[in-house]
């Protein structure tokens, strides 16, 4: 599992689903944290930034399906991950949450199992630097669960910011990042760190690769990339 842990926000007004939620996510390895009305989730997401959502349809003064449509209309989380957990079991109301913009929908009562399996298929599609397979990059290797980078089957030393940034460049090789995008997305909105520092960062990684460090380009005003490409 990541070592990072995934972080997903459960909005949720009922005590006994969120305690099920809880225990079934911790269980998986990822991070839960529970709000019980769509305002506060609002709130929540002022100050981080979570990598999937579970969203209760029913919910105290704004339902579930608002805060949806509220998320879809705003830039920074038009894209988040979300999961629709109810017990409306009509047609209708399914299609109703997946046209607002619900990435899956859970009816409830719900098993467990069914529930890690549908995150793990949600973030491998949406987000690919949350897989937990081996990645692969020409002779370059970074296996998810133990962090370990090798290079021709080599072992390579190297920071853990490092190979967090490395592993976010493998998940989308041949892709260009700005600074402030891989700040986002490696470190978080309000990590401790400032774009130029994610310079110092890029260093270290090619010094840590070695005779691979050209794989990660610079894109001259824009930023950089992970290619295989000269």
């Amino acid at each position: 599992m990541l070592a990072e842990q995934t972080l997903i926000l459960i909005v949720e007004d009922e005590p006994a689903i969120i305690e099920l939620l809880n225990f079934t996510l911790k269980q998986a390895n990822w991070n839960p944290v529970s709000v019980n009305s769509a305002e506060d989730a609002w709130q929540f997401l002022q100050r981080r930034t979570p990598e999937l959502i579970l969203l209760d349809w029913m919910l105290p003064q704004q339902s579930g399906i608002e805060l949806l449509a509220r998320l879809r209309a705003d830039r920074r989380h038009k894209a988040l991950p979300v999961i629709m957990l109810t017990a409306k079991t009509m047609e209708e109301d399914k299609v109703a949450g997946l046209d607002t913009g619900a990435d899956d929908y859970i009816t409830k009562p719900f098993s467990p199992r069914e529930l890690t399996s549908r995150i793990n298929a949600l973030l491998r599609r949406k987000l690919p630097e949350h897989a937990q397979t081996v990645m692969k990059l020409g002779a370059l290797s970074l296996d998810p669960a133990t962090r370990v980078v090798s290079l021709n089957g080599v072992p390579l030393e190297m920071g853990q910011s490092e190979v967090s940034l490395l592993k976010f460049l493998m998940a989308h090789p041949e892709k260009v990042f700005s600074r402030s995008q891989l700040l986002d997305k490696v470190w978080g909105d309000h990590a401790a760190i400032e774009e130029r520092t994610v310079d110092v960062h890029v260093l270290r990684l090619r010094k840590a690769l070695g005779e691979a460090g050209d794989m990660v380009k610079t894109v001259r005003g824009i930023g950089y990339m992970i290619s295989l490409k000269p």
